[in-house]
Parts: C-alpha cells; structure tokens; sequence
C-alpha cells in the first residue's frame, strides 16, 4: 500500500492531460484557513498571475480568509489578474479536490468575471 496522499494521486490525472494539451490552466490549493489560485502557462510552465487570501489587499476586504466569500472574491481577483495579462481561455486544475464548497464557488466567480473554462 502506498503512503502517497490520495487527493495528489487524484490531480496527477487531470494534470497530466493539461500537460499533453498544453493549455494554460487555472490551479487551485485550498489550506484549512487560506485558498490559493494560480493561473499557469501550458507551453513553459511559467505563473502568471496569483491570487491568494494571504495577500495583504484582500485580507483586508474579507472577514474570514477560509469561506465561500473569500473563494469568490479570490476567483474575481484571479480572473481579472489573467485577462489583464490576455488570457481568457483556460483548463480548470481542482487539484484533486471534489468540486463544491470553496472550490466551486471560485471556479463560478472566475467564469463570471471573464474566463472560460
């Protein structure tokens, strides 16, 4: 049996088809007080815009980092961050997580707020 972490075993699928693709992806980590969104370039593995609820703007504007409010206010801010560098159309990378929670509500805010996926 191995000692690997299911959920990474999970994303490894997911991530390898965006890597045989090369499509620019969205990546998603969600910690128990933090979530965490990356967009990255599918053909030199290059970031190109983060969001986070550790950042120090955002902090600011939210009450709790860990809740539905901050995954939609991360998913705004990730959104806005990749059209301003011209990226509109990307894969969705939930890193292995199920797709509800904090998870879904960044995915919706970022359709809602530009990209395409």
């Amino acid at each position: 049996m191995s000692t690997e972490n299911p959920r990474l075993r999970r994303a490894r699928k997911s991530r390898a088809k965006m890597a045989e693709l090369h499509v620019t992806r969205l990546t998603v980590y969600r910690s128990n007080s933090n979530i965490y969104a990356q967009i990255i370039d599918g053909n030199n593995n290059k970031v190109i815009a983060t969001a986070s609820t550790t950042e120090a703007e955002v902090k600011k504007t939210l009450k709790n980092t860990s809740n539905k409010d901050a995954a939609i206010a991360i998913g705004k801010r990730i959104a806005e961050k990749a059209v301003k560098a011209g990226v509109k159309e990307i894969a969705f990378d939930r890193s292995g997580y199920k797709y509800h929670g904090r998870i879904k509500a960044l995915a919706d805010s970022a359709r809602e707020n530009g990209l395409t996926f």
